[in-house]
């Protein structure tokens, strides 16, 4: 169980990674892409952030709807419509509630991801952030039908989602501006695979935080 101020306290991590690996994510972007998904990131989710102060009387469905109308509006390029409906299909079959269950919390990423292939059009290999989403949900999905503790599982995600950034350094871009680049996008670390990453290892911080108090 995953409770709303515990999701309050991802989104503030999240903000808070995103300021502090600013200029990381843009060195990453600066190799095969714009240049700017650090600044986008950090920018969307500064907002988010500055958004949450009047959230918390809201429940937890809405709470996420707010962060994708936020990353839409706010975050340029291609992160701001990607991160945007991440959330927002993410959010869509999320009850209004104070706490998300682990059946909850399959469903919010699981149709976060669908969404975001839909949008984007990326599998797996592509060197995309699906790259670290997929194998996050598959562990997600394993951590679940194992009975695992919830934090244990979002830990674990975490780790499978590092694993995934970390393989996309090898592969040649097929999707975005990087893939205009063909071989010449190989050896470098995809920058939405990083801030996906970032992320995610943010909610099994926030989580594991919390419980242990």
């Amino acid at each position: 169980m995953i409770t709303k101020q515990q999701i309050i306290h991802w989104l503030e991590l999240t903000s808070d990674k995103y300021e502090n690996e600013r200029g990381y994510l843009t060195e990453l972007d600066k190799s095969i892409g714009d240049a700017d998904h650090g600044n986008n990131m950090h920018r969307g989710f500064q907002k988010v952030k500055a958004n949450l102060e009047g959230a918390a009387d809201n429940d937890i469905k809405s709470i996420l709807s707010m962060v994708a109308k936020t990353l839409i509006s706010s975050i340029g390029g291609a992160a701001g419509p990607l991160y945007g409906t991440l959330f927002l299909k993410g959010a869509a079959g999320l009850k209004g509630s104070d706490e998300l269950t682990d059946a909850d919390l399959l469903k919010f990423w699981e149709e976060g991801i669908k969404g975001v292939q839909s949008r984007g059009r990326a599998e797996a290999d592509d060197k995309t952030m699906i790259d670290t989403l997929l194998p996050a949900l598959e562990t997600l999905k394993q951590g679940i039908s194992d009975k695992e503790d919830t934090s244990d599982i979002l830990k674990n995600m975490a780790q499978s989602a590092k694993k995934g950034m970390e393989e996309t350094t090898p592969l040649i871009a097929k999707k975005g501006r990087a893939s205009y680049l063909g071989e010449r996008s190989k050896g470098h670390q995809d920058p939405g695979a990083t801030s996906s990453y970032f992320m995610i290892n943010a909610l099994a911080d926030a989580v594991s935080n919390t419980t242990n108090k």
